[in-house]
Formats: structure tokens, sequence, C-alpha cells
């Protein structure tokens, strides 16, 4: 069945507008209390990133949970992840995450987790979107769940994210910048990587519900290249609002996207003989990492865009180790979904070990120059692969004769096909994709 509200990453869209309303909210808190309370008597974590309306809806969800019977566990300002990890460790039926990611504050929404702190499975999506349907009826006032807060939430979560690496690292030697984005790990990152001796100085860690992602973070990584340079730092770490995305710069204020920290996790855990034979990207994984994992004797194996898909792959093919370039990385031998502070510690753990510099860690890749442009769709017009699109990107992988990549995808947040061509030589690339977008928004026109 095709789902009515859930998203890839669950339900997104403009605060107050659409289903992000506090009407709607309340509806999907009691429709979620009912389903899992079909379960028996249930146990419901809500957590929330920084922007100002995560408040709002915290209350709806909170009001519609206990309406239903649900006892509600709120733990505040925490990064996605962290609730992933607190929702199987406290045991609770389901972790309700208030975020919009990296999107702006005036964006919101609604993921969730099952109780082993994965995404949900389509089924439970599908129920819940069933009882969105049905009236709100209120359990008796005796079966009215309790609501609590869990006040140690973040120092739990601290002492997580540490125990990925061994006991005995030692950042003492270090100095870094931590970009938390204004987000929900402005109370946790710094304290996670100071503790394990590094001198950190923080950007981007204070929040007032409304710079949140803005100009700062994993998406606006200028912010961090130049507080690295300024500061002369080793390396610096940018999060993105809610905590699941890593980018990285090294001391010369370079910067290491979602695709390099790949790499350097897939061989520093080869060296250690635990990968196995493939690592998990998607589509748009540049074809430098997929060549320099292929001299290292690996596989990359390729998912649709998204986490989701990310992880789905993972568990088909029992690889521990996946990501995209936009920062998420998933270390299934760590934790359960994309962590930027779990991925980044694994990123330092190997340097510590190799003595080496992440400028030098990275020194193996060479990615190639990428060109994406986004062709426009009218209307409710949808993008379908026919005989003349194929034919012109037939055309345009002849002329790269073996040495890039073409690819065509609908976009699956707004109203675009996504042209991209990946090659050798940056201005053919350049060309070759003005080219190809040029006729596919010619023949959809027509």
């Amino acid at each position: 069945m095709k789902k009515k509200y859930f998203g890839t990453d669950g339900i997104r869209g403009l605060v107050g507008e659409g289903v992000i309303t506090p009407e709607f909210i309340l509806k999907l808190g009691w429709a979620t209390g009912k389903v899992f309370e079909e379960q028996g008597r249930c146990k419901i974590l809500i957590g929330k990133d920084t922007r100002i309306s995560g408040y709002m809806f915290e209350s709806a969800l909170e009001a519609g949970l206990v309406a239903a019977g649900a006892n509600v566990r709120l733990v505040g300002p925490m990064p996605t992840p962290g609730i992933a990890y607190l929702t199987r460790t406290m045991r609770a039926n389901a972790g309700i995450v208030i975020s919009a990611s990296h999107n702006p504050h005036y964006d919101n929404g609604i993921k969730f987790f099952s109780s082993n702190g994965e995404k949900l499975a389509d089924e439970i999506e599908l129920a819940i979107e069933a009882k969105m349907g049905e009236p709100l009826v209120v359990v008796e006032s005796f079966c009215l769940g309790k609501a609590k807060r869990v006040n140690d939430a973040a120092g739990r979560y601290i002492e997580f994210c540490k125990s990925t690496v061994p006991p005995m690292m030692d950042l003492s030697n270090l100095k870094m910048v931590v970009d938390c984005a204004h987000g929900s790990t402005y109370h946790i990152a710094p304290f996670v990587f100071s503790e394990l001796g590094a001198e950190v100085i923080k950007i981007g860690a204070e929040p007032d519900g409304i710079n949140i992602n803005e100009g700062c973070g994993a998406t606006n990584p200028d912010a961090l290249k130049e507080a690295v340079l300024l500061n002369k730092a080793d390396f610096g770490v940018a999060l993105d609002g809610d905590g699941d995305r890593l980018i990285m710069v090294d001391h010369l204020g370079e910067i290491l996207d979602g695709d390099e920290i790949l790499y350097i996790l897939a061989k520093g855990r080869q060296s250690k003989g635990y990968l196995g034979t493939s690592v998990v990207g998607t589509l748009m994984t540049n074809l430098g990492i997929e060549h320099a994992l292929n001299r290292l004797g690996l596989n990359l194996l390729r998912s649709q865009v998204g986490d989701r898909h990310v992880i789905q792959l993972m568990n088909e093919s029992n690889s521990i180790l996946g990501g995209e370039g936009s920062g998420h990385i998933i270390c299934a031998d760590r934790t359960t979904t994309g962590d930027g502070i779990v991925s980044a510690l694994q990123v330092l753990e190997i340097m510590v070990r190799d003595e080496a510099s992440l400028n030098e860690l990275k020194s193996e890749i060479q990615k190639y120059p990428q060109c994406m442009i986004n062709v426009r769709l009218k209307g409710d017009k949808k993008f379908t692969m026919t005989d003349p699109i194929q034919n012109a990107v037939q055309k345009i992988e002849k002329i790269l004769d073996g040495t890039g990549r073409v690819l065509l995808r609908a976009s699956g947040t707004e109203p675009v096909v996504r042209v991209m061509v990946e090659g050798e030589e940056s201005r053919l690339v350049e060309r070759l994709a003005i080219e190809l977008s040029e006729t596919v928004g010619q023949l959809l026109e027509a």
C-alpha cells in the first residue's frame, strides 16, 4: 500500500502548513499510541532538536500519546541517533524525534524509531496511518498514560558515544573545532571530545530556536573551515541540526564529505580484519571513491539515495559500513543509525592509531568532478525514462567512453529530475551535464 503521510524519513514539512500543525501532530501521537497499545501497555520516548516549534509539537505529541493510554518519557533536546540509542536501552516500544534534520527552522518533522533503535517497519507506519482515519477517542481516566522527564538523557548518550572507541584512546595531543549547527548536539558533542582529552573550540553551539543550521553545520562547512584555519586546529567536525550527519575539515582547510569519510573508515576497518568484502554507498557516491575501494579489494554496493535505503542494503548484504556523501555514515558495528559524533570518533581512532593527520588519511582518494543540474517538472508530471531520454543518456555515456557515469533520478522531496554527469575532466563533465539537462528538459516538455 502507498503511504499517505510518511516519506522516506518520517513526516516533514513547513511549520503550520499541511500536516505539520498541532492538530495533526496531536492526532498522530494518539494514532501511534493506539497502534503500540494494541501490543500491551507501552512506553514511548520523545526527543527534539532546538528549533522553536519543537516545544509546540512536543506538547501535542505528549497529549495524543497520553490520551491513547501510552506512557511518555521526555528527553528534551537530543540528537536523532541519541533517541535511537535511548529507545533501545530504556526498553521503550518506540522513539519519536521532532526534527527536520538539516532544514531551516521554519521546517519541522517527526521521525520514528522501533524498540531496537531502527527505522519503523513499513507495516507499522501503515498501521499508524490507518488509525489516523479513526475518531480520536480518549481512554478512561484510570487508563491514561503518564509522562515523565528523563533528566540524565544527555549524560547517558555522552557515555555511549565514548564507549564506541577504545577505553584508553587519548586525544590530548589534538586541537579541534566542533560545529554543532546550533542544533541538538550543542550540549553533547563538545563534552564527548573534551572528555577524551581533546582541546575543543566550539562554534554553532548557541541555539535560540531560530538559528539552527543557519550558515553553519554539515550543510554549510565554510564556517568550520574558517575556524579551523583561524585557530590553527588539527581538524574540525561539523554536525547538522539533529546530529546524524558528519562533514570534516583537515588542518589545511580542505573539506571531507561523507564519501571520503566512508573510505577512511573502510580502510581502517579492513586493516583490523573485520570489514568483510563490501561497503554500501548510494547512486551518488563518487566514482573516485569506488575506484579507491576497489584498489583495496573492496566492492562498493550502491543503494537508492537515503539512509533508509543504505541501511536496507547493508542488512541484505551483511555489510557493517555504509554512507552517503551528505555525511550520513552508518557504522553497524557501533550503532543502528547514522550518527555524526560516533562516526567522527571512528575517524579519530584511526588518526590516533596510525599517528596520521586527516589530510594524510584522505591522500589516496582522487574524487571525480561531478555536475548535477535540476530539471523542473511542470504540474503533476512524473518522470519516466522514455526511449528518447535513454538515447540521450547513451550518447553522453559514449562520449565519456567508460571514464565516467551518467545518472538521472527523480527527487523524492521536490518536483525535479536530477541530472548528474561525472568524469575525469571537469570542463567536459560540466558541458555534458548542461547538454543532457537541456535535452531532458525539452523531451519532458514535449
